[in-house]
């Protein structure tokens, strides 16, 4: 998550970075990044209005946020032109930004000229795009659903901001904080709405953005005229959204979706335009006795709520609408980030303070059974609080799955592609913040599976293979890890291709020889690409090197398996950084270690006989007929007065991804629920510890990551001396 509280400066250069990657990915007559584009410059222009910088930088943002507000305006889809410009802004902020607080002379740039600006489609055919706004909404349930489900959760928080926001606004009009509120919610039902090409709510937004947006530049006064318009019109929002919410979740048929709002949207630009005649066309005969807007909802304790509709003068009555109580309120509640990150960290300082008083050797002398049994008591009301602390941050990888599948069937429409994507495991939960980390680097992936991996049908066919390519995601708990694969039947990596390059670029020399791992993990490298030429998707050699840097934030790992003409799988493995664990705690000389026990195996004293030495490298441990490894922990953390013979200490077989370790340790010491705790800056290089936690006698203990140890090459594991 962007900080812009610790270094607003920062946080903008990697915003606008996002931006250059997503116009990367964008293409004339398409649409693909017009979304993404729009929340990006919404958060940069909303930081950069409450930072001192100079006027070029604000202006140049306003100048950006005004393309993408001319594209949702007019055809929906980017031209060249535009982005175009994009590009050259994104290029001059990013240049700009590092420097702009500093007084230093900014360099030039033409798109802040006043003839730079990119001329949107005719205003007359933006007009025609909403020539009629009660144009029924036949809503794509299979292909959008997920999308929708988004765009209504977030529907029903910019009502309620909307509504709050007026009531205060009504009280002081010249409250710009509120009315600038008010304008980004409608903002966003624009652009929501305009993706999802729901073209009555798009036009709506629009007309009441427009007013809104007169009345931040001092054009318009609020009045209570201005009050009346905008809350009819959040209302006849909230209809559309509530509508759409009854249809996804089957509690009415489906059935295409419209209401009257030509009239409220003929009196807005009654305001906007000061002309009526600029406003008016020939109502349908069909809504000729429609209702009046504007239209109040109206709470009543009954099952069903009225819509009570105040009509204006010389308006018949209308009949009255009914309406479905909504109930997303019910089923969720939002709450703030810090605050239930605080709750987490409470309860697992509860849970440390618990097994403090647990394993005090004071109440340990005492026998008293009626305190055994409170404690016991106290001990189980902890584990279930804890366990539901933290599964308030566990949230299912499913939506960011769901996300690949539009974006799959986008791309392959656009490459001439058949490509289906299959997912699997997306129930499977990980922390909120693993979610929101994984979710870049699974969109660069995918699309350079799409791209690079998966071939064009003829090509397929003439290869023996099925004209429809199939590219596979997977998310499972393995071990100690969260496993997410990426796996396509495309092409597969040449190596030689990979290789070449890099000794043209200068990456490696000329002579290298490298395992074919490596090799592969060449791709992640900032500028790579064997692309033979650059499209709209891919080939400009950047996304993979910002894939592999989130990975590396979040200590995981990637490794890259692939054979030429039949495929490739990218594997990510991310630790459980952020969770409380059930933790194996064992005994190295004076140090005690913490083991996840979905790690262990089993654990046993060794004979004579299954010890030996394999190649005089490393030693060996003979387990139920293998040879595994043995790594002795006191020799690898170097840790004094240890056991040194094997037979006098235990082994402890602890396995990842298919490969097995036996771990010399001196004693095993129980099984303990542990929460994990960062190790900082100073052991981010320590790849063998996941992390820390605070035992029950207040002593801290290293957690270690498993994965790490198993992943130890032979001469890294050293021989008893």
């Amino acid at each position: 998550m962007t900080d812009f509280a610790a270094d607003p400066i920062t946080a903008l250069v990697r915003l606008t970075e996002k931006v250059a990657l997503e116009l990367v990915y964008s293409e004339a007559g398409k649409d693909i990044g017009l979304l993404p584009l729009n929340c990006l410059l919404s958060e940069i222009e909303e930081q950069v209005s409450l930072l001192v910088l100079p006027d070029e930088v604000k202006q140049a943002v306003k100048i950006a946020r005004g393309w993408i507000d001319e594209v949702f305006e007019s055809t929906g889809v980017f031209e060249q032109p535009v982005l175009d410009r994009l590009s050259q802004w994104s290029q001059w902020m990013l240049e700009v930004l590092p420097v702009a607080q500093s007084g230093q002379p900014l360099p030039p740039c033409d798109f802040l000229a006043p003839t730079a600006s990119v001329p949107a489609a005719a205003a007359s055919h933006a007009k025609e795009m909403g020539a009629d706004p009660d144009e029924p909404i036949l809503l794509n349930l299979e292909g959008d659903g997920e999308l929708l489900r988004e765009f209504i959760n977030e529907s029903y928080e910019h009502l309620q901001n909307i509504e709050g926001g007026v009531l205060v606004l009504e009280e002081n009009p010249t409250d710009a904080e509120t009315l600038n509120s008010i304008f980004r919610a409608f903002h966003t039902f624009k652009g929501g709405s305009g993706f999802l090409n729901l073209k009555p709510v798009n036009h709506l937004a629009h007309e009441l953005e427009s007013l809104l947006d007169l009345a931040r530049q001092h054009k318009l006064t609020i009045t209570s005229e201005i009050i009346d318009l905008i809350l009819a019109g959040r209302d006849s929002l909230k209809l559309f959204v509530t509508e759409i919410e009854f249809q996804l979740t089957e509690q009415k048929p489906r059935a295409p979706i419209s209401f009257p709002i030509q009239h409220l949207i003929s009196r807005v630009l009654t305001v906007t335009t000061g002309s009526q005649a600029a406003t008016t066309r020939p109502a349908p005969a069909a809504a000729a006795s429609a209702p009046v807007v504007p239209l109040f909802l109206a709470e009543e304790p009954a099952a069903q709520v009225k819509l009570a509709i105040v009509p204006e003068a010389n308006t018949p009555p209308a009949p009255e609408l009914q309406v479905l109580k909504s109930t997303a309120g019910a089923l969720s509640v939002k709450v703030d980030t810090s605050k239930l990150d605080s709750l987490v960290d409470l309860v697992g300082e509860m849970v440390i303070a618990q097994s403090l008083v647990a394993q005090d050797p004071y109440l340990k002398r005492d026998q008293n059974q009626q305190l055994t049994r409170n404690l016991a008591q106290l001990g189980r009301i902890t584990k279930d609080l804890q366990r539901a602390a933290m599964s308030l941050r566990m949230v299912p990888i499913k939506s960011t799955f769901q996300k690949m599948t539009r974006l799959v069937r986008d791309l392959s429409s656009q490459e001439s592609k058949q490509v289906q994507l299959v997912l699997s495991g997306e129930d499977t939960e990980l922390d909120r913040t693993i979610v929101e980390e994984i979710s870049d680097p699974l969109v660069h992936m995918v699309r350079n599976s799409v791209d690079h991996g998966v071939e064009r049908p003829d090509v397929r066919l003439a290869r023996g293979k099925s004209a429809h390519g199939t590219i596979q995601l997977r998310a499972c708990h393995q071990g100690g890890s969260i496993v997410i694969q990426i796996e396509d039947d495309g092409g597969g990596l040449n190596k030689e291709r990979i290789l070449a390059k890099a000794i043209q670029q200068g990456l490696i020399p000329a002579d290298a020889q490298l395992p074919e791992g490596e090799i592969y993990k060449l791709i992640f490298q900032p500028g790579f690409s064997t692309a033979e030429k650059v499209t709209s998707i891919s080939g400009r050699g950047v996304g993979m090197d910002v894939v592999r840097r989130n990975i590396d934030k979040l200590r995981g790992r990637i490794e890259i398996t692939s054979t030429l003409g039949v495929g490739s799988c990218f594997t990510i493995y991310l630790p459980l950084t952020l969770a409380i664990i059930d933790g194996l705690l064992i005994s190295v000389g004076r140090e005690r270690y913490i083991l996840p026990t979905l790690s262990v195996r089993e654990s046993f004293r060794p004979t004579p006989q299954m010890l030996s030495s394999l190649n005089e490298s490393s030693e060996m441990v003979l387990v139920r007929g293998k040879l595994i490894p043995l790594l002795r922990l006191a020799d690898h953390f170097e840790v004094p007065d240890a056991v040194s013979n094997p037979m006098e200490g235990l082994v402890v077989v602890v396995e990842s991804n298919g490969q097995a370790r036996c771990l010399l340790v001196d004693h095993l010491l129980g099984k303990q629920e542990v929460v994990i705790k960062s190790l900082g800056e100073t052991f981010k290089h320590a790849r063998s510890l996941a992390g820390a936690a605070i035992l029950g006698d207040g002593k801290v203990g290293l957690i270690l990551n498993v994965d790490s140890l198993v992943r130890l090459q032979p001469d890294r594991l050293p021989l008893a001396a």
